[in-house]
């Protein structure tokens, strides 16, 4: 009886084992083929493309300048195989810098689930007037150039590539006022504001920072006469004129100071960086967060590139332009691929994971970037070269 006994249990256990090796392979052969329709499914799921947004105005010379520098970044990234080999697009409209523009696109950009991300707007009006609409869209956008102060913190989903007037003209004021070390007295001024957000935001910093005497402070408009205050600067001799204007303003005042023999030394902010075309310009101080005549194989090889594709040379609203593509681009590259996970990409950034921008290492506090990224310049044969504080 034991060897019957031991013989069915035999047969049991040979018929168990043969069983469960049947059920390993079938659990094998189950976890293949999981693995496969998810590999499948998450292919599925890969989009065909990221879309962004972006808008500037499109026909004056800083918002060409401004757009070039987006397209100059998504032909490199798409070159170069993309997002991980998904094309980068671009939407583009023109908002010509204006605030009801501005909000009109945003809430275009905002309803196209599609868009991920905006690179714009270039103006500081018209990303005021976009801000809130983003805000309440909850869809992030990286402002190229504006740098008025109204915008530091106007909203989480807003950052900006430029730093604030209230910054930049500090800067500003510092450098005027450390000419007192040559001049051996305190340094005389004259100040011009074009009378807009700009103008205003940008002068009051300079002259809150500014150490000497101030002999006059005047807003100025594009229809402005600037005869009697270019004849009055002759008459009091100040020893830098300082115009917080665009560049189309500045060449007006340079024009008129060349025609009336005013012999003084300008000064001027970022809007100025146009008015190197301007042969009056030569010898004017200018501050910019970018010049191509800077040294590093980054700047040299994104100016090659630019002038090559576009046939001119990259001023600062080009740079900032590309540097917030890619800064885009590399949100997605990382997996934020939401609107909110790219958001939350931009937001965690900091001294250790800054983006490698053409100004340096840039990343945020309360949306604006931290870094010393607005230098001195000074124009010499139509171009601007970088200078140090006297």
């Amino acid at each position: 009886m034991s060897s019957l006994y031991g013989g069915i249990s035999r047969q049991i256990a040979s018929l168990i084992a043969v069983s469960l090796e049947v059920l390993l392979d079938r659990r094998i052969v189950f976890v293949v083929l999981a693995t496969l329709l998810g590999a499948s499914l998450a292919c599925s799921r890969k989009p065909k493309e990221y879309l962004l947004g972006a808008a500037g105005p499109q026909t004056v010379a800083y918002g060409i300048q401004n757009q070039h520098g987006i397209d100059l970044a998504v032909d490199e990234i798409n070159r170069a195989g993309g997002i991980d080999g998904v094309p980068l697009r671009v939407v583009t409209r023109d908002d010509h810098a204006s605030g009801s523009d501005a909000a009109r696109i945003a809430g275009e950009f905002v309803a196209n689930r599609q868009i991920v991300a905006v690179i714009g707007h270039a103006g500081s009006g018209a990303e005021v007037s976009a801000a809130h609409v983003y805000d309440v869209g909850r869809l992030p956008a990286v402002a190229t150039t504006p740098s008025s102060p109204d915008i530091s913190g106007i909203s989480p989903w807003i950052f900006r590539m430029s730093t604030s007037d209230s910054v930049n003209g500090v800067t500003l004021a510092h450098f005027a006022s450390s000419l007192a070390d040559s001049l051996h007295r305190p340094v005389r001024v004259a100040v011009l504001y074009h009378n807009d957000a700009y103008g205003r935001g940008l002068s009051d910093a300079f002259l809150h920072s500014f150490k000497g005497e101030v002999l006059s402070s005047d807003p100025i408009g594009i229809d402005t006469n600037l005869e009697p205050y270019i004849s009055y600067f002759k008459t009091r001799a100040p020893d830098i004129v300082f115009v917080a204007s665009d560049e189309d303003l500045g060449i007006e005042v340079l024009r008129e100071a060349h025609k009336q023999g005013l012999r003084v030394t300008f000064l001027g902010g970022d809007g100025w960086q146009g008015v190197v075309s301007e042969p009056a310009s030569e010898g004017t101080f200018i501050g910019t967060p970018f010049t191509a005549q800077s040294s590093g194989a980054a700047t040299e090889k994104f100016a090659a590139s630019f002038r090559s594709k576009y046939g001119m040379v990259p001023d600062a609203h080009a740079a900032l332009a590309y540097d917030a593509t890619r800064l885009v681009a590399q949100a997605l590259r990382s997996g934020a691929t939401s609107r909110t996970s790219v958001r939350d990409y931009l937001a965690a950034l900091n001294r250790t994971t800054a983006f490698a921008s053409l100004s340096g290492p840039t990343w945020f506090a309360n949306t604006d970037p931290v870094g010393d990224t607005f230098r001195m310049t000074r124009v010499h044969d139509g171009v601007m070269i970088p200078v140090a504080s006297p």
